[in-house]
């Protein structure tokens, strides 16, 4: 699948061409470099691994270096392998944001979400409580209720709605839009909104429909 890996830049809306505001995401997808290209032949399987955004000397051991030394590169923050990746590259070269995608595009979007710490049921699954209740009912208006039998099946059921760490976890959301691209800029807006916080990581790949 064809992609390629960018920073969050935030949110803005512009103006489609018949005169409606829509909501954008801006990705900053500078060109990325090929840093290992996997064959059939030696890996049972092709794929180009890609690499975005800059890498501190102090902070690369030693593999890492040398892994990207291989490419004639320094190391690099982020890597991610494309498998099938229709283009011709060798290791070194870049691909730029108008090599894969185009105005009109459907793309999908993966990026880590914001993490909301440890959060009850209500903000968690959206659990309404005991609103205007009588009959003795104190102080249960955000409370999560029963979670669980006592003689069957004597235990909390795998899975149940309760309080406990809200975000941070891998989303994707497939089927965007690519509503403008500013190649001058290394910009790709697309409508709609990405998960992630401004200035994280998003991987956003060509859907096969595209």
């Amino acid at each position: 699948m064809n992609g390629l890996i960018g920073t969050k830049v935030g949110m803005t809306s512009i103006y489609a061409a018949d005169g409606k505001a829509i909501a954008v995401t801006v990705v900053q997808a500078s060109p990325n470099v090929v840093t290992q290209v996997k064959t059939e032949d030696s890996d049972g399987y092709s794929s180009i691994q890609l690499s975005y955004g800059s890498k501190k000397a102090k902070n690369a051991n030693g593999a890492i270096t040398g892994h990207f030394a291989k490419a004639g590169v320094e190391a690099m923050k982020e890597s991610r392998e494309f498998k099938n990746l229709l283009l011709n590259k060798n290791l070194g070269e870049t691909i730029s944001i108008s090599e894969i995608f185009s105005e009109g595009d459907t793309v999908h979007a993966t990026g880590v979400t914001k993490g909301k710490g440890f959060q009850g049921v209500v903000k968690r699954h959206g659990f309404g409580g005991v609103q205007n209740a009588t009959h003795g009912q104190h102080n249960r208006g955000r409370a999560p209720g029963s979670i669980g039998a006592s003689s069957y099946p004597s235990k909390v059921v795998k899975g149940l709605r309760m309080a406990g760490r809200t975000g941070g976890g891998q989303v994707k959301v497939k089927n965007l839009k690519i509503a403008k691209i500013m190649e001058d800029q290394n910009l790709l807006l697309i409508r709609g909104a990405i998960p992630g916080h401004k200035g994280s990581i998003v991987i956003i790949e060509k859907s096969i429909k595209s």
